[in-house]
């Protein structure tokens, strides 16, 4: 996705519990949706950032759901940041995976007939994971961020983004609220799409590999 088609809207300050963040809005030209950018202490000044690329989950971010970890790592992201004084979560509108969110409440239907999260996906006529990251490159480069420290636990993210020239130095992992209710998930995550659960910080290799 080049700038010509995500533009930049406004912003404002939003103090949270954790610190006051300046909250940036972008807007998509084609589908007119919507994506966020928190932003803490100047980003801009060559350095690796500490980041979150957070993908939207109304039931877990919103409604408190324990059936992922979603609520969880929104707010451990964001506290990370305000513990470091500097970094930036992008708040993606890439609902349920890419899916929306009617159609994860009917793959979490799905999920409670006996199917994992892959595949309840695949049985709705989806990929495992339809999310795109293009977006992310337009939205770093307009705060002048070209190197970070990325909180994840899925390497897919640090190959897409580095396709586009910004450099992932290290991934600092992001392991909260395992319980009852979301242990297949995160096995799930671990053993179908790669995710990693190491709780130590790892760099990463100039070829994105780790």
């Amino acid at each position: 996705m080049s700038t010509d088609v995500l533009d930049y809207a406004t912003s404002c300050a939003l103090p949270t519990p954790w610190a006051q963040f300046t909250l940036h809005a972008f807007v998509e030209r084609g589908s007119g949706k919507e994506h966020l950018a928190m932003v803490l202490g100047e980003v801009g000044d060559g350095q690796p950032v500490l980041a979150r690329f957070h993908s939207e989950c109304l039931t877990g971010d919103v409604l408190f759901s324990q059936r992922c970890d979603c609520g969880a790592q929104l707010e451990g992201g964001l506290r990370k940041i305000a513990e470091a004084g500097r970094g930036i979560l992008l708040y993606l509108r890439q609902e349920g995976r890419g899916i929306g969110l009617v159609n994860k409440i009917r793959a979490y239907r799905l999920q409670e007939a006996g199917a994992d999260t892959v595949e309840a996906n695949l049985q709705l006529g989806f990929h495992a994971d339809q999310r795109d990251y293009a977006l992310v490159q337009p939205m770093l480069a307009h705060f002048g961020i070209t190197q970070l420290r990325l909180m994840t636990n899925n390497p897919r993210k640090i190959a897409a983004v580095e396709k586009f020239g910004i450099q992932v130095v290290e991934r600092v992992p992001l392991l909260v609220n395992r319980n009852a209710f979301n242990a297949r998930y995160l096995d799930t995550k671990a053993l179908k799409l790669g995710h990693l659960m190491s709780a130590q910080p790892e760099p990463v290799a100039e070829d994105g590999q780790l």
